[in-house]
């Protein structure tokens, strides 16, 4: 949920969303009336994305710390670190999803504020307005292209990153054994570089994340 709506209208949200749950139209006008526009809610649900992805780093990185533990570990402490390592994936897996809904809500809003855009400048009777607003639109919907371009490739760099750590959890789990270990130790050098690499893609994301909600703000 965008976090200005976290502030003081959480109620009337939750309120709105229960009634006006599978109609958008009648959503984006109801919240319109109390002040809330799909400009507000697309910079509120990239904020969102931004954040959930700052999440998602930190939990890869404490993923990564649990795998470089595991490297060392004494044979008679493999159930344990089997245990913690599959607790690190579903949790690194839980926020990978958050990222994809967060994404997803970004989207969905976008789609729906460049439609209504489109639609209203038609009804424009001045042409040197209506020329400036269509302007204004293109140049918004090439920043969010380069967003949206941005935020996908930093949702599909989580692939590799969470199928190397399910393929370790599953090695531990089926080879509860001294071989198992030297097998990791191969792998986490490719998670390693995986992992910074998805770090790399989440902060580029972040950064394009930023700079659009600082345009949308200032009126760009």
């Amino acid at each position: 949920m965008n976090k200005f709506l976290r502030v003081g209208l959480a109620p009337v949200w939750v309120l709105l969303m229960l009634t006006l749950a599978g109609c958008s139209t009648v959503k984006y006008n109801t919240l319109e009336r109390f002040g809330i526009h799909k400009r507000d809610l697309l910079v509120g649900n990239v904020e969102d994305a931004r954040d959930a992805q700052k999440d998602a780093q930190e939990q890869f990185k404490d993923a990564l710390e649990r795998f470089g533990d595991v490297v060392e570990i004494e044979e008679t402490k493999l159930k344990k670190a089997y245990d913690r390592l599959n607790d690190e994936y579903e949790d690194s897996v839980s926020a990978a999803e958050k990222v994809s809904d967060e994404i997803d809500a970004v989207d969905d809003v976008a789609k729906d504020l460049f439609k209504e855009w489109r639609a209203e400048i038609k009804l424009y009777t001045d042409d040197a307005l209506k020329r400036d607003s269509q302007a204004k639109l293109e140049a918004t919907e090439r920043r969010y292209a380069n967003l949206a371009q941005s935020m996908r490739e930093s949702e599909k760099s989580m692939g590799p990153v969470l199928a190397t750590m399910r393929n370790n959890v599953l090695y531990l789990k089926h080879n509860l054994n001294a071989q198992a270990i030297g097998a990791i130790k191969t792998n986490y050098v490719e998670l390693q570089t995986d992992v910074d690499l998805l770090i790399d893609q989440m902060n580029h994301s972040i950064t394009r994340s930023n700079s659009f909600i600082q345009s949308m703000r200032s009126g760009g």
